[in-house]
């Protein structure tokens, strides 16, 4: 079981928790965000955050190479389904340099946007919620 995983299986936890099983230079890559975020801090809030508004559990794990997972999860935010596909890149460390995650469906997406944006408003500025105007 990757380490991050067992984490989040272990209840709700702390960006504090997080961190050391993140590298300084980690990039995060979501859909409900306009941009990544970088760095171990920033990260380590987003994922600290995120059990906070939905529910459910990891349902398959992947390895697909010596640093490369595969992660499935399935469950509800707000009383509808929510699923996530996620691919973690670990170092040679053994930290993850990379997390990439995609959700469905998209109406419970923005569900999941839209309670996570304002508990991270100290920690993501506008600019990775939105576009810049044109």
């Amino acid at each position: 079981m990757h380490p991050f995983r067992k984490l989040r299986e272990s209840g709700a936890h702390t960006a504090t928790e997080v961190e050391p099983l993140l590298s300084e230079n980690i990039v995060f890559h979501s859909p409900a965000l306009v941009r990544a975020v970088e760095g171990r801090k920033k990260a380590a809030a987003v994922f600290a955050v995120s059990p906070n508004v939905r529910k459910g559990k990891y349902i398959s794990e992947h390895r697909l190479d010596d640093r490369t997972t595969f992660l499935r999860w399935a469950g509800e935010i707000d009383g509808h389904e929510i699923e996530s596909l996620e691919i973690l890149v670990d170092n040679d460390d053994g930290l993850i340099i990379e997390r990439t995650i995609a959700y469905r469906p998209l109406p419970a997406v923005e569900i999941f946007r839209n309670a996570m944006r304002p508990m991270l408003a100290d920690v993501l500025s506008d600019d990775y919620w939105e576009y810049p105007s044109k």
